[in-house]
């Protein structure tokens, strides 16, 4: 059985002590009336309706103060001391709706402080080999964006681990590329598959490979295993020598697994964060004028993974809506429409699990534009509920406060701005339910379910 939440068990609780009390008059009421051998029964039953009644609404009355001055206050304590060691949030702490906790809330912010310093402390004793391991690193990255080559990296399962801007440029020619994609999403399988097996027949390591993509361009290059489980490298001509390769990359994907969606570790799963603007806040009747998402794997932001477009909506934007996007007619002019660009979208999220804020709206629009992600879909109004409980507020501007996420006024209400606003609230959220034991998409999609409600009264 799922154990229920602080409030409900506080509630249980008073609810036994009024049915107690209860029980209690009427047992006294009754032995009472047999003492007393009375003829009329009417003055004991208006008593121990009286007293029932009475009984009833101070204890609902109790309940409620404590309610509200005792249990909402620690569970708003535990949920900002696990955003604080989990997602690197400052401690906020009210010390006026807390006032019946006594010392405790004071306290605990000492304790976190403590924490916070010494955590300090061992972090500055990491930081010069931290500063070591980066300079390494951008001296292995300086190597490989400097070869003449468009360099990616594949795991045993055909799925990219690294590609560099040149891959990028030539395989971005068939389709948004993005970690985790299996490279047959941009390369035709039969070229690819043939030069593994000669590989593996010949006990060789390297060798000449005709690449061929799906829509038909020839690439010359040579493939390269990298280990018996650790996939392959394709080096092709690029489609320009001369341009910047910066490189994406994700290792830990060399070590990944296959597992059932809802059994998946949620550091294991992509996540395509998005968000739309609008010409106004009716999804049956409006259209969108925006589209802007990133993407989040392995607890991080992919940097370079973005997509953004301006949308025709194919009528005049509201200046309503425009002052509040800053996206006029004359901008859009030129722009794809809502079908096609809801359609590129699509592919840009494919194979990841979409991510918005209130995403019932933002569906609901990409739906009636004719290309809405397949489910399962997250909404951070859900996980935040899930983290801090429903009576707290779950806005966007509420959660980048809360959590500490930097959002300057230049980014927000724009698709992208917010959707990035919304990916650094996922990670830290993430990481907040990974410290309460929801680890896999299951365990957390059990979780929202009790909070739907939430969205339901926002849309």
């Amino acid at each position: 059985m799922k154990r229920r939440g602080l409030r409900q068990r506080v509630a249980f609780f008073f609810a036994l002590v009024a049915a107690g009390g209860l029980a209690a008059i009427a047992a006294g009421l009754a032995l009472g009336y047999r003492q007393a051998a009375p003829t009329d029964i009417a003055p004991f039953v208006t008593a121990g309706v009286v007293a029932g009644f009475g009984l009833v609404a101070i204890t609902a009355g109790i309940w409620l103060l404590f309610d509200e001055n005792v249990a909402k206050p620690v569970i708003a304590l535990a949920a900002r001391l696990r955003a604080h060691a989990h997602g690197g949030a400052e401690i906020s702490l009210d010390l006026e709706s807390a006032r019946w906790l006594d010392d405790l809330v004071p306290a605990a912010a000492a304790v976190a402080d403590k924490l916070g310093r010494s955590t300090l402390d061992a972090a500055e004793a990491l930081a010069e080999r931290t500063a070591e391991l980066a300079a390494e690193k951008d001296r292995l990255a300086a190597v490989l964006t400097g070869m003449p080559v468009a360099v990616s990296i594949m795991e045993p399962g055909h799925k990219l681990v690294l590609y560099d801007g040149q891959s990028a440029d030539l395989l971005g020619q068939e389709g948004p590329v993005r970690l985790n994609a299996s490279i047959f999403e941009y390369l035709r399988p039969g070229p690819i598959e043939a030069a593994l097996d000669e590989l593996h027949r010949r006990s060789a390591r390297r060798a000449p490979l005709v690449a061929e993509t799906l829509s038909g361009r020839v690439c010359a290059g040579h493939i390269r295993l990298m280990g018996e489980e650790a996939g392959y490298m394709l080096m092709l001509e690029p489609l320009d020598p001369e341009a910047e390769r910066p490189l994406t990359y994700d290792f830990a994907l060399l070590a990944g697994r296959a597992a059932a969606a809802r059994d998946t570790p949620l550091r294991e799963l992509s996540f395509v964060v998005f968000d739309t603007e609008t010409t106004g806040l009716d999804p049956a009747s409006d259209a969108i004028v925006q589209i802007g998402a990133v993407r989040v794997l392995g607890g991080r932001i992919v940097p370079g993974e973005v997509f953004e477009t301006l949308v025709d909506p194919g009528r005049p934007i509201p200046a309503a809506a425009a002052r509040v996007h800053r996206i006029t007619t004359e901008a859009v002019a030129g722009a794809p429409d809502p079908a096609s660009a809801a359609e590129a979208f699509r592919r840009f999220a494919r194979g990841s699990i979409p991510v918005a804020h209130n995403a019932p709206f933002d569906m609901a629009m990409l739906r009636r534009a004719g290309a809405a992600p397949a489910p399962p879909i997250l909404d951070t109004v859900l996980i935040s509920a899930v983290v801090y409980g429903g009576h707290e507020t779950h806005t966007l501007d509420a959660l980048v406060d809360r959590l500490g996420v930097a959002l300057s006024e230049a980014e927000r209400h724009t698709a992208l701005g917010d959707a990035r606003a919304t990916a650094e609230v996922l990670v830290r959220l993430l990481a907040i339910c990974e410290g309460r034991g929801l680890t896999t998409l299951g365990a957390l999609i059990d979780e929202m379910r009790r909070h739907e409600r939430l969205v339901e009264a926002l849309v």
